[in-house]
């Protein structure tokens, strides 16, 4: 037991402690000598996670799903918005209740045994079930995953700061993101080769999704967590109140989440610069195959190196991700004005840049606000900042309307430009990884 503690220390160190050994700079020396093993259970338990959101995606796979289904389109267009809203908006409200638990890892467990039925059920639904009704009971499916990712992320931030420290946080998740891409890389392949047919490919992958957060769940219940402070777990309604007062009294908190409302067009872009290239034949599911393969080979190249880069300066991460960002879309709405996004190749390499912000984004967003925040704020910062982006996703929709009116290219180039203003935010950040 000894030999494999001593392996599991020397990996970690290999994989983790850079050549100036930062280590255990803010958790407990208990906690320390455990974060060898805590930190390959959270490398473990995201990378099953995050497979899990590859193989159900909802942009891509769902709403293939629910066109063959026959499912009515508003349904189709309900996916996104109840995934991203639904994971977000009711944060404000269960990190109260979250805060009286002292070991937080069990709300983490949960939210994800609650996500793995639903994705079950919905494989079921799609097996069973056609027209409105399949795609009601999809929609109502996902509703409960993403309430269950809802809990999940509050829990999850928390968990990660008491249990690994400042220095390797950022490793973690990108090598977590990392092992992800390589599973939906694979998926992406077989996808677009046709050896599998589509429908059994999708519903497999659905109950893969389903038993890897089943899994995930008992991984996560192996981790070494101290009981932490429970105060602060008040009536929800008084709490979200109470959270927004740190509007107010933290100005860096409103950067970061300005910061991070911008950047929400990393996610919102793929189907609009999809839509742009639609005349080129990228439509139908082998487009969508190689959108899944772009996004997962960028995931793969890059959320490690974003995570390491996240360890010392998350601040500069979100810059050269909103950087990045601009470059794309202004090109992505350049080109579809001018016809040049229909050449070949052009679409499949804009498609992987702006998957590598999109990484760097959800990395450096993540890494800042754990860092940033206290032990006793870090819950509600969360919560508070999931709660408003949100919102700002579910405003995304008026993004289709300014599609409708105007076309796709004002659209990009809107996005282009809220990348810009994102670039003297980022900037004005804290470099929280030097405190």
């Amino acid at each position: 037991m000894a030999e494999v503690s001593e392996r599991m220390r020397d990996a970690f160190e290999a994989v983790a402690i850079d050549d100036e050994g930062r280590a255990c700079r803010d958790i407990p020396d208990s906690v320390c000598h455990e974060e060898p093993r805590n930190f390959f259970v959270h490398v473990g338990s995201l990378a099953l996670t995050k497979s899990s959101d590859g193989l159900i995606d909802p942009k891509l796979v769902l709403s293939w799903l629910l066109t063959e289904l026959a499912a009515p389109i508003f349904l189709v267009g309900l996916l996104v918005p109840v995934r991203e809203a639904g994971a977000l908006l009711p944060q404000i409200f269960t990190a109260s209740t979250i805060r009286r638990f002292p070991v937080r890892k069990w709300v983490w467990v949960m939210g994800s045994l609650v996500q793995g039925l639903a994705a079950a059920t919905i494989a079921v639904c799609a097996l069973t079930l056609e027209g409105a009704a399949a795609g009601w009971a999809i929609v109502l499916s996902l509703a409960v995953l993403a309430i269950g990712r809802s809990v999940c992320s509050v829990s999850y931030k928390d968990v990660l700061g008491k249990t690994v420290s400042k220095s390797t946080r950022g490793t973690a998740t990108g090598l977590a993101g990392s092992l992800a891409a390589a599973v939906t890389i694979i998926y992406a392949i077989v996808l677009i080769s046709g050896f599998v047919p589509r429908m059994t490919l999708v519903i497999g992958g659905l109950f893969v999704a389903a038993g890897c957060w089943l899994i995930a769940a008992m991984v996560f219940s192996t981790l070494y967590e101290e009981a932490g402070a429970t105060q602060g777990g008040k009536n929800a309604f008084k709490s979200a109140i109470a959270d927004l007062q740190y509007l107010a009294s933290d100005a860096q908190l409103r950067r970061f989440i300005m910061v991070r409302g911008f950047l929400t067009t990393t996610a919102l872009a793929p189907p609009f610069m999809i839509a742009a290239a639609s005349k080129a034949g990228e439509g139908g599911f082998g487009g969508l195959g190689y959108l899944v393969l772009a996004s997962a080979f960028a995931g793969l190249v890059s959320a490690y190196v974003w995570g390491r880069l996240a360890d010392r300066s998350s601040r500069k991460v979100l810059f050269i991700a909103s950087a990045i960002s601009m470059v794309v879309l202004a090109l992505a709405s350049w080109f579809s004005v001018t016809g040049w996004l229909t050449a070949p190749m052009v679409l499949p390499v804009l498609l992987f840049c702006i998957m590598i912000a999109y990484q760097g984004v959800r990395l450096g967003r993540s890494t800042h606000l754990v860092d940033m925040a206290t032990v006793d704020t870090r819950a509600a910062y969360t919560a508070l900042s999931n709660t408003i982006i949100g919102v700002v996703l579910f405003a995304g929709g008026l993004f289709s309307i300014i599609a409708e009116f105007f076309g796709v290219s004002v659209v990009l180039i809107t996005m282009a430009l809220m990348c810009a203003a994102a670039i003297p935010m980022a900037l004005g950040l804290d470099e929280v990884q030097a405190e």
